[in-house]
């Protein structure tokens, strides 16, 4: 009896250490796409890029213009790459800076808008009313940060510019007031006629920090407030 025996030549199978053209290029996107969170770099480009070229139709091959046009992007989201972490290191820099500027005005006075006025060791506050005219009279009024009058004076006739006053810390009965954040309000007459002028004044810088949420530099001049270093108008010693 002759023994005969049956090879199936329909199928094969490729060995585990060989791999496909297709497989080669899918193991390739895959590497590119789950490293380093997604980002594709310079070597992830020209890795998936070869396999690209390996696994493309010898009779269909790559068009010259597409090859092109994708080294031309790459080319430019690099460039973008690069320019964002050069933006990223001047930003840091110039932070640098500003910090660096902010802490010269340490101990020096810096004006206060909106007429907010500090009261520190019992000290005289100097401010400024802006006169947009010439007046009759101007009627100063100091409150206490829970909206109390404990001052009020008035002043002559003034010509158009700035007034400069200075709040000796006391009150109507000549009682130092408690430190703290007062307001110091200015309403002047002009043939008869009433009219708010602004008022600033000067408090002393006693530290300098980043808003972490802006990033806009702000000086501290106590009693819980801060000051954007945009906000400041005037510097004193």
């Amino acid at each position: 009896m002759a023994i005969t025996s049956t090879v199936d030549t329909t199928s094969s199978t490729v060995p585990s250490n060989i791999k496909t053209t297709a497989q080669a290029k899918k193991d390739a996107e895959n590497a590119v796409l789950n490293g380093d969170g997604g980002a594709m770099g310079q070597t992830a480009f020209l890795t998936l890029f070869t396999a690209q070229l390996k696994s493309q139709n010898p009779l269909d091959p790559m068009d010259n213009t597409a090859f092109v046009s994708q080294l031309a992007q790459f080319s430019q989201l690099e460039a973008t790459s690069k320019m964002s972490t050069s933006m990223d290191s001047l930003v840091k820099t110039m932070s640098t800076d500003h910090m660096t500027s902010a802490a010269s005005l340490l101990g020096k006075k810096v004006s206060l808008a909106d007429g907010q006025a500090m009261v520190s060791n019992g000290d005289p506050v100097d401010g400024v009313v802006t006169l947009a005219t010439d007046v009759d009279s101007i009627a100063l009024k100091v409150f206490s940060s829970s909206g109390q009058l404990v001052r009020s004076g008035s002043i002559g006739e003034q010509k158009k510019g700035d007034f400069q006053f200075t709040w000796d810390g006391k009150d109507d009965a000549g009682n130092q007031v408690a430190d703290g954040k007062y307001r110091i309000e200015a309403n002047t007459s002009k043939f008869g006629k009433q009219t708010k002028a602004a008022v600033s004044t000067l408090a002393t810088v006693k530290g300098v920090a980043t808003d972490a949420v802006t990033g806009d530099m702000k000086v501290d001049v106590g009693n819980n407030t801060t000051v954007s270093m945009s906000e400041i108008k005037r510097i004193g010693n």
